[in-house]
């Protein structure tokens, strides 16, 4: 049984966040004390400070361990740094960051005491996880108007279950959205993108879609499209169809300031953008300059905006991806004004140190500048609120626009959509892909530790950009993280404009590449079974060992091997050069080595720690004891698989069974009981 506690402090936003009404507890604030001090700091001239304490406060024992926390940067468990809740655009994932692309309050302490603790609070929060002080947990909002839930239950993975409960379920997307897709920003025309797509087909390397980066816009102008690079739209959506290819295009969150451009026009006339302190339109800048910014937190301007994706769906689109919705700002009209001013009153030509980097920060703090995130005001259900205090739920409220319209004009049929920045209670809308990565062994790592801390606060459609975005990959770095794509829901290569060309085909080791996808493709009877029934159960896809195997202290300290449903544990290579890595079996299990689907190499070792050679060309997982993973003949694209024999590996002493789902992939009659059939060993 699991209990949850509601504890309002002043007068919280209705972020939407959660889908269930609770009572507010009275009294204090569950698992926390709330610390309201002076403290007084001395410089070195012994001059006093006086400074003024107010937080919430947890006190750990050595050994507590912290869990969550979404999309975030360092190790499964978050103890030891300090975390900030502000969405961020931000590409250089290091992990001396606080704050990345989403805002994912919500974590679970577990030790002396077990708790989960989910802060509704769509402002700037700071978490101090035992940064100031080791042994305790410090929380910080800019103001004092939020919910507080706290969840007890029996264990870490009950807690989870019933927070996913409070804030609903998960996003369901396409089944076609779980084959492998490619992208780079810059395919610039058609021919590029049948080039792609030729490349992949002659080689026989399975994939299911290619996304448009900002090049096919009309300007980078939301909802248009170039009429010289793309002279028949739809007629050439339809031929990829044909290919079984899905164009996936972008949508940034800035409108394009110009006249007779109609979103400009019909957002400016129904006053759906938001609005600076004087009642005007507020002027930023991203891709295409001075754009608008619709106010995707006031319904009406919500419903307008997630209306303009009929444009692209009218012409035989089923996907999007959102993009730069923390939102990212290049420069405000206002501040650019301001530094420009600055930059013109500069007579020296001899700048020293400090003029120089006095320099660089002016220059540099054009964008995404806390002041102007400061200057613009949105409507929420008729209440004018400054951005700042909701900043991050502008993604939420984008990425929700493009849901709630999808249910209007397609309510019985799967939409992908996903997005960059992100709140809980956006995970019921879509997924998200984990940010502007960089090509380092560190940040396939990182892939690998999002995947739970995400699940957790509900995200399960998610994934990185395979091989990095920014910078130049190394085929061996491609490779090791295919090999982890391969388990996760969304498995894109995607890379940026001006870095190394990184289509799988672009390397010498193609015959790898296509046995690896293959695996991908092979593995989907278990892929989906596992997910749809995560999605549909409340439960987590990605689960740390310490969750499984809570008295088992080994696991405990296991952070780069992860349970993947029922069956599977994967364990990938993530350092450069290496020729396997160690592994740690917390139970007897059964190894799987694969070179493709029709290559199966298994060997039954027992619980300890096991040094496994694992090559570029293979992949390995590891299968739980009375447990079975069905499997198929990979196709080369989704629709390929669908009818062919369905096989099935397992580490089955006697007898056991598996509840497989299978569906059409496209219609939303998830509960559907025929859906479910038992696989026997």
């Amino acid at each position: 049984m699991s209990r949850i506690q509601r504890f309002s402090i002043g007068n919280p936003i209705n972020t939407e966040a959660v889908v269930q009404n609770l009572p507010k507890e009275k009294g204090d604030f569950g698992y926390f004390t709330r610390i309201q001090d002076v403290e007084l700091k001395s410089d070195e001239n012994s001059q006093e400070t006086m400074i003024q304490k107010d937080y919430l406060l947890y006190r750990m024992d050595e050994k507590d361990r912290i869990y969550g926390l979404g999309e975030n940067v360092r190790g499964i468990n978050k103890r030891g740094w300090i975390y900030e809740s502000n969405c961020t655009d931000d590409p250089y994932h290091m992990e001396t960051k606080h704050s990345l692309y989403g805002a994912h309050n919500f974590f679970v302490v577990s030790g002396k005491e077990t708790f989960g603790a989910f802060l509704d609070y769509p402002g700037k929060l700071v978490l101090d996880m035992g940064y100031e002080r080791m042994d305790e947990i410090r929380i910080t909002p800019e103001d004092w108007n939020l919910d507080l839930y706290i969840i007890e239950a029996d264990s870490i993975l009950e807690i989870v279950k019933a927070f996913r409960q409070l804030i609903g379920r998960s996003y369901i997307p396409p089944k076609w959205a779980f084959g492998f897709g490619q992208s780079r920003w810059g395919y610039q025309n058609e021919g590029d993108i049948r080039a792609v797509v030729k490349g992949y087909r002659d080689n026989g390397i399975p994939l299911d879609s290619v996304y448009l980066d900002i090049d096919y816009m009309e300007g980078f102008k939301d909802f248009t499209v170039n009429e010289e690079r793309f002279p028949d739209f739809p007629k050439f959506v339809e031929e990829m169809k044909q290919e079984h290819i899905h164009l996936v295009p972008i949508i940034d969150a800035g409108v394009k300031i110009e006249e007779g451009y109609e979103v400009y026009e019909e957002g400016v006339k129904q006053g759906h953008f938001c609005k600076d302190q004087a009642g005007k339109e507020f002027v930023g800048a991203v891709w295409p300059g001075k754009v608008h910014f619709p106010d995707v937190l006031d319904k009406k301007a919500r419903k307008w905006f997630g209306g303009k994706y009929k444009v692209l769906m009218d012409q035989g689109i089923e996907g999007f991806w959102n993009d730069m919705n923390e939102p990212a700002i290049f420069y405000s009209q206002k501040n650019l004004e301001k530094v420009m001013k600055e930059i013109k009153s500069i007579k020296n030509d001899n700048m020293d140190m400090w003029d120089v980097f006095a320099f660089k920060d002016l220059v540099n703090g054009l964008a995404n500048n806390p002041e102007d995130y400061k200057s613009f005001y949105h409507n929420m259900d008729g209440t004018r609120i400054c951005h700042d205090k909701v900043h991050n739920l502008y993604g939420f409220g984008m990425t929700r626009a493009a849901g709630e319209a999808f249910e209007e004009l397609e309510p019985e049929k799967r939409i992908l959509i996903f997005s960059r920045s992100s709140y809980i209670g956006m995970h019921r809308y879509g997924g998200i892909w984990m940010g502007d990565n960089q090509s380092w062994w560190q940040h396939l790592l990182l892939n690998l530790k999002m995947l739970p801390s995400l699940n957790m606060c509900g995200f399960l459609y998610t994934g990185a950009d395979l091989g990095g975005f920014g910078g130049d990959v190394t085929e061996d770095l491609l490779l090791r993280w295919t090999a982890l794509g391969i388990f996760t829901p969304l498995m894109r290569n995607h890379s940026a404009l001006g870095t190394r060309e990184q289509e799988c085909y672009q390397f010498t080791r193609i015959e790898t590449f296509r046995r690896l996808i293959g695996i991908r493709y092979g593995l989907m009877p278990y892929l989906y079974s596992e997910y749809m029934k995560a999605a549909l159960r409340d439960e987590m896809l990605f689960v740390p060992l310490a969750f499984a195997y809570p008295d088992d202290e080994h696991a405990k300290a296991v952070e780069d091997q992860l349970l993947l449903g029922e069956s599977i544990m994967i364990a990938p290579v993530y350092t450069q050069n290496a020729l396997g890595r160690y592994v740690y079996l917390p139970e007897p299990m059964k190894l799987v080595r694969l070179k493709s689907m029709d290559q199966i190499e298994t060997e039954v070792l027992g619980q300890g720690h096991y040094y496994i050679e694992i090559a570029l060309d293979e992949v390995v997982f590891f299968i739980r004891p009375e447990k079975i993973v069905p499997y198929t003949q990979p196709g080369q694209y989704m629709g390929d698989c669908q009818e062919k024999e369905l096989k099935l590996l397992d580490f089955v002493s006697k007898t056991a069974e598996y509840e497989l789902y299978q569906d059409d992939g496209y219609g939303k009659d998830y509960g559907n009981s025929s859906h479910i059939t038992k696989v026997c060993v």
